[in-house]
């Protein structure tokens, strides 16, 4: 019946005041970031917190090497530049993921080809990499999204069997683990970011993993400007032998991720227990499809990301639409959702005008030689229908737990009793979403 939902002027279930922030602060992170200020030192290749991070996080992986930097971004651009990807080649990276995935290889004059995703997991379709491999294709960088991880085992033995690197985005999956194994140890180098929304906390920065130690030493002048350090004297020599950058990280945030990393497994615990409760609770309601995790695997949960079906629900309705309405009346009732990324990556305005570097570089290059990239948005369907039905829900964070989570079950229970009331405000001007502070941003 009308006139029972927030949005046509009820009362909401939820105040933002029912939410709490991330991250969650420790005393240890307090004590860290003490450390740096009682010691003045603040930067450095080899400072103490820089040293003793990159330590912690080798371990905590069961990796042989990582070197800090300044994003995950960084750590990607490094990874692609040691493993020799160059002008006119082609890496292969999923069609929905955040820009950088794809962005990276640009920095590198190298091409990004897109692959389609799964329709379970979200992460890059095997089957849809092998048909695009071609002659000029040097890598493959899978992501695992939001924390779950990507099939890896069918990924790396088509890497083998075509002489492929394999570089893991694992950005959003600090902890998360496929069949036994880390994300973002089982390519030739991974990478994680550090930023403020992240599982792994630093404020911003990034981590560059690693097991090979020419891939290192050529990550770490990739680093820093190219530049070598005398060994003898460990003084930067001011010769630069390579282009590189300056990618490193700072004292402050990576003590503030130590800090982090000392409740990583806790605070991954609740991340996956918010979740579960959600999905045991949402699935039961007919037009919400609960995220996926794979059998032996660990997904650990940045975001959680559910999808809705207007004809399970009873509803005829375009599935984009439908979305966007029950988008809108959860955000009324006081539900913190909204999306991610909107479109498919190769659907973004870099892609389509191909401006790039210059004058269409590095598309140019391989243009030059008769051959074109379409970037067709109508080429990755499963991406596009992934953005056409699902939205995010901002509840399963640390210190957040079922109290809070149990308010939400009850606020989809609520707009999904009431459908038909939903689509009457479809065309509402209501834009759902988080303000910064959920996440830390000032």
């Amino acid at each position: 019946m009308p006139g029972k939902l927030a949005i046509s002027g009820a009362a909401p279930m939820l105040r933002r005041e029912d939410y709490r922030n991330w991250p969650v602060i420790t005393a240890d992170d307090r004590r860290l970031v003490g450390e740096v200020l009682d010691s003045g030192i603040v930067a450095g290749a080899t400072a103490p917190q820089v040293a003793a991070l990159q330590k912690e996080w080798a371990e905590f992986l069961g990796a042989r090497y990582c070197l800090t930097t300044s994003s995950g971004t960084a750590a990607l651009h490094m990874a692609l530049a040691a493993a020799g990807v160059g002008p006119g080649d082609e890496v292969i990276v999923p069609a929905y993921t955040f820009l950088a995935t794809a962005s990276c290889v640009l920095h590198q004059m190298a091409i990004p080809v897109f692959a389609d995703i799964e329709p379970t997991t979200y992460t890059i379709d095997p089957e849809r990499i092998e048909a695009a491999i071609t002659e000029r294709t040097r890598a493959i960088i899978p992501v695992h999204i939001q924390g779950c991880p990507a099939a890896m085992d069918p990924i790396l033995e088509l890497a083998r069997r075509h002489r492929l690197h394999v570089i893991e985005d694992a950005c959003q999956a600090h902890g998360a683990v496929y069949r036994g194994r880390m994300c973002g140890t089982m390519g030739i180098a991974g990478a994680f970011s550090l930023n403020n929304l992240k599982n792994l906390c630093g404020g911003e920065g990034g981590l560059f993993v690693t097991g090979d130690e020419d891939i290192l030493k050529k990550g770490d002048l990739v680093r820093y400007f190219g530049d070598e350090c005398d060994e003898a004297t460990l003084r930067q020599k001011y010769n630069s032998s390579i282009l590189g950058y300056m990618y490193r990280n700072q004292e402050l945030p990576a003590a503030l991720a130590r800090g982090q990393l000392l409740h990583l497994r806790e605070h991954n615990e609740t991340r996956i227990r918010n979740a579960e409760h959600l999905s045991r609770e949402l699935g039961r309601i007919p037009g919400i499809i609960a995220p996926f995790c794979p059998p032996d695997c660990r997904h650990v949960y940045w975001f959680y990301a559910v999808r809705f079906d207007p004809q399970a629900a009873g509803i005829d309705a375009d599935p984009r639409r439908f979305r966007i309405a029950v988008e809108k009346a959860l955000f009324r009732e006081g539900v913190l959702v909204g999306q991610w990324q909107t479109m498919p990556v190769p659907a973004q305005d870099i892609f389509q005008s191909r401006i790039g570097i210059g004058r269409r570089y590095p598309w140019a290059i391989n243009e030059a030689r008769g051959i074109t990239y379409a970037y067709d948005p109508h080429d990755y369907p499963v991406s596009q229908m992934l953005c056409d039905t699902y939205t995010n829900v901002h509840s399963i964070h640390p210190p957040n737990g079922e109290e809070l989570n149990e308010k939400v079950v009850g606020a989809f229970r609520k707009v999904f009793d009431h459908l038909g009331e939903v689509m009457d405000h479809a065309d509402d001007d209501i834009r759902p979403g988080f303000d910064g502070r959920l996440y830390g941003v000032g």
